[in-house]
């Protein structure tokens, strides 16, 4: 089992509301998972995924939580092809050409 020791990069996981605490206009499906948060710091103890440790930010917050992740990737992108961002880009290169 993968563990972090104090000191690595990792990320948590904290139940902010459960299921139970949603505003109940909330459509059904969100009433019925909870709101989680999750967080990046520096772990401040050992732990393996799974367990609750305790992590320091980079803004010096002390957030506690379910340890999900140790040197957690950023899975981030724009999103899917759009071809008329395609056309978009052509044509406007055109007309800076022209000025």
């Amino acid at each position: 089992m993968e563990r972090a020791k104090k000191g690595d990069w990792v990320q948590v996981k904290q139940i902010v509301l459960p299921p139970d605490g949603r505003a109940p206009q909330a459509p059904e499906d969100t009433k019925a998972t909870p709101l989680l948060l999750w967080v990046k710091g520096f772990a401040k103890s050992e732990g393996a995924i799974g367990e609750e440790i305790s992590v320091e930010t980079l803004t010096g917050r002390e957030v506690k939580g379910e340890l999900s992740a140790i040197n957690p990737r950023y899975v981030h992108d724009f999103g899917d092809f759009v071809p008329e961002f395609l056309v978009i880009d052509v044509q406007l290169r055109s007309l800076m050409e022209e000025v």
